[in-house]
This record gives structure tokens, C-alpha cells and sequence, in this order.
């Protein structure tokens, strides 16, 4: 008897933030799987272009310096990818900011509030518009296929909410809420969205909270499962939700959190 296989053969997908962590697990995954691969990085270009070289060079992976803070950086993003490939067949959210420190909302800064709510949110308005524009111009290779899959990443915190980061926890449960409208919206033109909520991940970006003395136990102790998530124990299940396997779910919010926080 055959195995199944997660495959994306003749498919293309954007992957954003995917130079370090869950993105580049996720670029990773996605190459083994055949598609061919466009994700984006701001600063990292060494990683970025290791990673590409990695992933099957320049005929199958192609790293994107972009910024993402407004909605026309995404529409930029967006559109370099289809010049690279031809086609956007799969959309992977992952971007984002956090910041370490804690921020009280009574001293928190107009600066830092603007700065999450343009990365976080802003950009992937911009994103999503352009993928969803460009996936109704081009036909379906299989008809009987979903004519496009978009995964938003959002986060624990978007579901419960963070003390001290509102202005992160805000634009995560807001991609949750985009994640449902949108499914509701595109559902019927054959575009799948879900979303992916992963909770504590050893990433860069976590790295000095998990490292904390005091709040680095406190966080492992709070996760069931006993320890906090590798990368790729997040990109596989965003890899499922691109896959035929995964075609008859739309509008999921797939929580990945070692049972941290159960949510219905």
C-alpha cells in the first residue's frame, strides 16, 4: 500500500518573514513538498540566500527583500513573486514584530502601537488583497482543486490576550477575525483561509523571554506538552493546510500550542 504524501507539485507559494525561524521551516517544508518558493526577508539577506541556494536555487526558491509595514509593501510583495514565477497559488502570513519588553498600555508609545498595527496588520491587508486579485485572473491547473490556499499566522495571544503587549495581542486576534471573513467571503470562489496559532516557539524573536531565568521555566511550566514548540512543528501543520488533504476545511483557526490554551 502506498504511502500519502504532502505534495505541491506545479505549485506556487509566497511565504513572508522566511529567512530565520518559522518562516524558513516553513520555506523548507514547502520545497520538499515541489512547490516552488518566493518568500520574502527584510535584513537577513545572508540567510535569505543561503536558504534559497538550500531550497533548489534560483528555478525554485527566490528570496524577496521587501518591507512589510503598509498595505502597498504587501501589494508589492505580492507582485514580485509573480513576476518570479508566474502564478501565486499559496499565501503563508508569517511576518511579524513582538517586543520583548513589556509595555503597559498607559506608557505604551503612539510609535510602538503604529509600528505593530503596520507590520502586523497593514501589511497583510495589502498581501492579501493582491494574492486574492491575482488568484482570480489565473486558471486552476486542476478544476477540481481549491483555487488557492491562504494561511494567516497568528498567535495564543490573539485568543487570550498578553498583559504588557496589547498592541501585539490586537493585531493576532485581529487576523482571526480576518481569517473568518474572509473565509466566509472566498470560500465559494474556491480560495481556502485558515489559520495557524502557535504559542510559545524557540524563534529569534522569543529567544531572550525563553533565556529569562524566571520567566523561561514560568513559560515551559504553563504548556502541557512540558517544553515550548520547534519551528517546524509549526510549518508542518501550515504545510497540511496548503495540501488537497486539507480541502474541505476553510475559516479553521488550527491552534499548535502543546495544549496551552484550549480554545473551541
Amino acid at each position: 500500500m502506498a504511502g500519502v504524501s504532502l505534495v505541491l507539485d506545479n505549485k506556487v507559494a509566497l511565504i513572508t518573514g522566511g529567512s530565520r525561524g518559522i518562516g524558513a521551516e516553513t520555506v523548507r517544508l514547502f520545497a520538499a513538498a515541489g512547490a516552488r518558493v518566493a518568500f520574502s526577508y527584510e535584513k537577513a539577506r545572508d540567510l535569505a540566500e543561503i536558504l534559497a541556494a538550500e531550497c533548489g536555487g534560483s528555478s525554485r526558491c527566490v528570496p524577496i527583500q521587501q518591507q512589510l509595514s503598509r498595505p502597498e509593501d504587501g501589494r508589492a510583495l505580492v507582485a514580485a513573486a509573480v513576476r518570479a514565477f508566474g502564478r501565486l497559488d499559496m499565501l503563508v502570513a508569517n511576518h511579524g514584530i513582538w517586543e520583548a519588553a513589556d509595555a503597559p498600555i498607559a506608557s505604551m508609545k503612539d510609535s510602538q502601537w503604529r509600528r505593530t498595527m503596520g507590520v502586523n496588520l497593514d501589511s497583510v491587508f495589502g498581501l492579501v488583497q493582491a494574492t486574492v486579485a491575482q488568484m482570480d485572473r489565473q486558471l486552476r491547473p486542476d478544476p477540481t482543486e481549491a483555487a488557492g490556499h491562504i494561511v494567516l499566522i497568528s498567535s495564543t495571544a490573539g485568543q487570550r490576550g498578553e498583559a504588557n503587549h496589547a498592541d501585539y495581542a490586537v493585531t493576532k486576534g485581529a487576523l482571526i477575525s480576518l481569517t473568518k471573513s474572509l473565509s466566509s467571503e472566498l470560500a465559494p470562489k474556491g480560495i481556502r483561509v485558515n489559520c495557524v496559532a502557535p504559542g510559545w516557539v524557540a524563534t529569534d524573536m522569543s529567544a531572550a523571554a525563553l533565556a529569562d531565568a524566571e520567566l523561561g521555566p514560568r513559560i515551559a511550566a504553563g504548556i502541557p506538552v512540558g517544553r515550548v514548540a520547534h519551528a517546524r512543528e509549526i510549518a508542518g501543520p501550515v504545510l497540511f493546510l496548503c495540501t488537497p488533504l486539507a480541502g474541505f476545511i476553510s475559516g479553521e483557526v488550527l491552534n499548535v500550542n502543546g495544549g496551552a490554551v484550549l480554545v473551541g
